[in-house]
């Protein structure tokens, strides 16, 4: 046994790099929303640099999945910086319910740390997501993440030498992935600029102020998003203008999307439901690694560049429509130049790349209907007055507001009328759970006490939300929707598509590695996302982050 497994160290130190044979830089590349299938879809229509160099350079993992069942973008995010399950990293979902706070929180929320500048607010006035019930918290860091992420651990790894950064539009796709020893910026929709907090900086860096002095987003002033080719070239070219997909004042559902005037109302946010998200998202990155000298001396940095236009896209449009198909193209360019920019300033042989993404998509229920598969929208707001829990009510005696909330994918109890009417919370909350099985579009509803008492059926959706449980922040009831049901309003607004769900398209997304040593392949045997940050830690002989559970993927040391 211990020549087993001396020999078994030997092996995987044997594809360690150390000193001067590490990489000078590990980009990691998560594009929001971006299901598994589709780069391969598009990419014989695609250039050579973006996804066609990972795909024919890199080690492409092609079945890869989340194993949590919330599959929302913080989460993801969390759990590709981390290598550990939401049960361990805490987030746990975009939103929570804080019992102790009596309210709402946002994931990465923190009044101890407000953003920097007198303009720079809270951007949720305008997101095509459910994170605008929380309190407009404006301060931003990391301290809601309970465990190490690879970037803790790099720079622990290094005595504190390497450069750590994260970029996005959005500020939980930077926040997470930089974790706690990096630094991040992300767009600001209330002055388009990237911002950040005093978590990370007391003043911003000059260069960053000269970049946001600029006005880069004025360059799309007066223009629109427009086809990148023929419209007879597309495979859903005679797919636009469904009746699913989510007419958003001003910008339609029809090409070419106009941006509007710069001063416009929602200007800035148009541009995040667009490529252009992306663009400025490269542009700033490009900046970054520059005025930061990243990569340049012999101490392995970290870059993360999250994309965030595909997320926002497939909310609007769903993932198989004309709008997709091209955001895709372009996200291909965008890739495209940041690898060049790479290969220029660092070298792509000196660089290890690691693309996936926080979660996939299901299709439109109204594209899924339209070839004759079942789907539908939920609507939880409604749940209150319904039949069922009227008669739970009745059960127990209560007279007032049973269900406090319901933010995907918890529902919360009111635990003071609860209390008040004398009654056991397991109880309440196993037979709420037990009606909620009744309602329509229900598959599962798992009760706090059978989560934390082991009680759930082994399967790979009870495993899932078992992964997904916090007890600190998790809700009274976990509901799971059947496959191709969603919540749809978010705020007033019908999108075409959402996610979240364990079901494997919203579960399935892209890990490939490639560049610095990285040898190339296409690898079929399923694995979890749990093991893109343990990978990197033993590529570069660092300690795994401190909750992780995720393998060593063993092709990727593989020299």
């Amino acid at each position: 046994m211990r020549v087993f497994l001396f020999s078994a160290l030997l092996i995987v130190n044997a594809g360690v790099l150390r000193g001067a044979d590490a990489p000078r830089l590990i980009l990691q590349v998560t594009v929001d929303q971006l299901r598994g299938d589709l780069p391969g879809r598009f990419i014989d229509r695609m250039g050579k640099g973006g996804f066609r160099y990972l795909y024919d350079k890199g080690v492409v993992y092609t079945d890869a999945h989340h194993s949590h069942a919330n599959t929302e973008t913080i989460v993801g995010h969390a759990t590709l910086a981390t290598g550990a399950h939401p049960s361990a990293h805490g987030m746990v979902a975009n939103v929570w319910y804080d019992r102790g706070l009596q309210r709402l929180v946002y994931n990465i929320e923190d009044e101890k740390y407000p953003l920097l500048g007198d303009d720079a607010d809270v951007d949720r006035a305008t997101e095509i997501d459910h994170t605008q019930k929380a309190a407009k918290v404006s301060g931003r860091s990391p301290r809601n993440i309970l465990v190490s992420t690879f970037s803790d651990e790099l720079a622990l790894h290094t005595a504190g030498k390497a450069k750590i950064f994260g970029v996005s539009v959005k500020d939980r796709g930077a926040v997470s992935m930089a974790g706690h020893a990096g630094k991040a910026f992300w767009f600001s929709k209330q002055n388009g600029e990237f911002v950040t907090s005093r978590y990370y900086y007391d003043t911003y860096p000059g260069w960053v102020e000269a970049w946001n002095k600029a006005r880069h987003t004025d360059r799309y002033s007066g223009k629109n998003w427009a086809l990148t080719g023929e419209r007879d070239d597309y495979l859903y070219g005679d797919a636009d203008d469904m009746k699913w997909e989510t007419d958003f004042p001003g910008y339609g559902r029809v090409f070419p999307h106009p941006y509007g005037a710069a001063d416009s109302k929602y200007y800035t946010t148009l541009l995040t439901l667009s490529p252009a998200g992306d663009e400025l998202t490269l542009d700033f990155a490009k900046e970054l690694i520059e005025q930061e000298a990243i990569g340049q001396d012999e101490v392995t940095d970290y870059l993360s560049v999250s994309f965030s236009s595909t997320d926002y896209v497939g909310h609007l449009f769903g993932p198989s429509s004309l709008e997709m198909e091209d955001n895709l193209f372009r996200l291909d360019r965008t890739l495209a130049k940041l690898f060049a920019f790479i290969d220029k300033n660092v070298g792509l042989q000196n660089t290890l790349i690691v693309l996936s993404a926080d979660h996939g998509s299901p299709e439109a229920p109204g594209y899924l209907q339209s070839l004759g598969i079942p789907a539908q929208a939920v609507n939880p707001a409604a749940w209150n007055k319904a039949p069922a829990i009227a008669r739970l009510k009745k059960r127990f005696g209560i007279g007032e507001k049973l269900i406090k909330e319901f933010f995907q994918p918890y529902l919360y109890l009111d635990h003071g009328v609860i209390e008040k009417a004398g009654l056991n919370l397991e109880e309440v909350q196993q037979a709420v759970a037990d009606e909620l099985l009744t309602f329509d579009g229900v598959a599962f509803a798992y009760s706090r006490g059978d989560i934390e008492k082991g009680r759930l059926p082994d399967t790979n959706v009870s495993r899932a939300v078992a992964n997904n449980h916090n007890s600190l922040r998790s809700g009274d009831i976990y509901l799971v929707f059947q496959p191709h049901c969603f919540v749809a309003e978010f705020e007033g607004l019908t999108v075409a598509s959402g996610h979240g769900s364990p079901w494997r398209y919203d579960t399935y997304v892209p890990v490939i590695f490639a560049g610095s040593t990285v040898r190339a392949g296409a690898i079929n045997r399923r694995i979890a996302t749990l093991d893109v940050a343990t990978t990197l830690s033993a590529f570069l002989g660092a300690k795994p982050p401190s909750g992780s559970s995720g393998f060593v993927l063993k092709e990727v040391l593989k020299r």
